[in-house]
């Protein structure tokens, strides 16, 4: 790529298809660059991305899913050489998605992310991964005798929304509302287009978990809901009704939108590549490696966003205060200064859990572990119960000149259909 201001990274379709390259274009000229189009600082540099993410101080989190889109609700040129703090108080609830945990900034979001640890407590992990684990089994009967099957829509998405129903206790009578809710959403409105910025999508869900609450305090029960329901802040405070239906609402989307894109990525490489796949099934313990070296080179969060509250420095680029920055993640996973051959998948890389795909600072990913586990899951029971997965050629082309489609968006990075074949494994465990 030899004109990086002639591609515009948030509506060009090339870079839904393949954005790598514009990274690296991107970042030979600067890890820190201004692209012209949306007028956002695009970083790209490992230790430039790491440095905005831990920074709470001069960085604000009130725009990290929207960006530039639909803007801030005043011009903030005028102070660009003050501190707009104030300013982003004032604003921040007209801000698209703002009563979301990843668009608060501390106090508020050490309360918040404070209630939801208290919902993803080891113990309720260990129950949850029991779960997956029949889970898989359940999932895989539904098509493993046939020998193929269309991985997305066959495993991975209702996979990853029960595992997410089970750990926050919705009942199973419940699960078929929620699929539906979940799993048959236009592309057009996910997260990260330019089309989804102007609402918030978790209004269902706000109004089931509502519902639950409402039900479990009123009437509390010996289930997960009513634990919910009674958590409280770190102080011991009881929040309102809405703040804890927030958090559920938020870790049942987010954990469910990104686990599927690292659940495709993860299938897509083995079947993809015959000798990688043997080395899983003749050593299962590369699995754990394996899965952060997918997450390295196929992040499912291409990136998030942060709104300068001062002026500041990154990487040697001033910023004015008002300066939206975008965190390539997806980028700073191949920065060549932190990993070595960058662009070649290694499942023995030493350095590999080193990827930000989870993010850095307050705001790491809460369901980190969560994903970790539901993937390792996934890879153990399809590789048991098959052999030989491979990429269908009659849906995708033939290896070397494949056909693949991705999710539509500036912020998701992940296959909306992975059509694959294998040989059912008669001795599965």
């Amino acid at each position: 790529m030899t004109d990086v201001d002639a591609v515009n990274f948030f509506r060009d379709d090339e870079m839904v298809a393949d954005p790598y390259p514009y990274y690296e274009a991107l970042r030979g000229e600067c890890p820190v660059r201004r692209e012209p189009h949306e007028n956002v600082v695009m970083i790209t540099g490992y230790e430039e991305a790491t440095a905005v993410l831990n920074d709470t101080a001069t960085f604000s989190s009130c725009t990290a899913v929207t960006g530039p889109f639909p803007g801030f609700p005043v011009p903030l040129d005028e102070y660009a050489d003050g501190d707009i703090s104030d300013l982003i108080a004032e604003h921040r609830d007209s801000l698209p998605m703002s009563d979301q945990l990843p668009t608060f900034d501390p106090p508020t979001h050490t309360d918040h992310r404070g209630l939801l640890m208290r919902l993803i407590t080891p113990k309720r992990l260990k129950e949850n991964e029991d779960f997956m684990w029949r889970l898989a089994d359940r999932q895989l009967d539904t098509f493993v005798d046939r020998g193929s099957c269309e991985f997305i829509n066959d495993f991975a998405s209702p996979f990853a929304m029960l595992v997410i129903a089970d750990l926050l206790g919705v009942p199973e009578d419940d699960h078929a509302r929620f699929e539906e809710m979940l799993l048959h959403r236009p592309e057009g409105g996910a997260i990260g287009t330019t089309e989804s910025m102007a609402h918030s999508p978790l209004e269902h869900l706000y109004r089931e978990f509502t519902a639950y609450i409402e039900d479990r305090r009123a009437s509390p029960r010996e289930d997960v809901l009513t634990g919910l329901a009674n958590a409280t802040f770190p102080d011991g405070s009881t929040p309102e009704v809405i703040d804890a239906v927030r958090v559920a609402a938020n870790l049942f989307a987010a954990g469910q939108e990104t686990t599927v894109r690292l659940l495709g990525s993860a299938v897509q490489l083995i079947a993809e590549d015959a000798e990688l796949q043997q080395q899983l099934r003749d050593n299962r313990e590369l699995i754990p490696n394996f899965i952060e070296e997918s997450l390295r080179t196929e992040s499912p969060i291409k990136g998030d966003f942060r709104l300068s509250r001062v002026p500041t420095s990154v990487g040697g680029v001033d910023l004015p205060a008002g300066t939206t920055v975008m965190l390539l993640l997806a980028a700073a996973n191949r920065d060549p200064r932190r990993f070595d051959d960058p662009a070649t998948f290694d499942v023995n890389r030493a350095n590999a859990r080193q990827h930000i795909s989870f993010g850095r600072g307050i705001h790491t990913c809460p369901g980190a572990p969560l994903a970790r586990a539901e993937a390792r899951v996934c890879l153990e029971r399809l590789l048991d119960r098959t052999s030989d997965i491979r990429i269908s050629e009659s849906q995708h082309g033939p290896a070397g000149d494949r056909r693949y489609r991705y999710v539509p968006t500036f912020i998701l990075r992940g296959l909306t259909r992975l059509h694959i074949e294998f040989t059912p494994n008669d001795g599965a465990a």
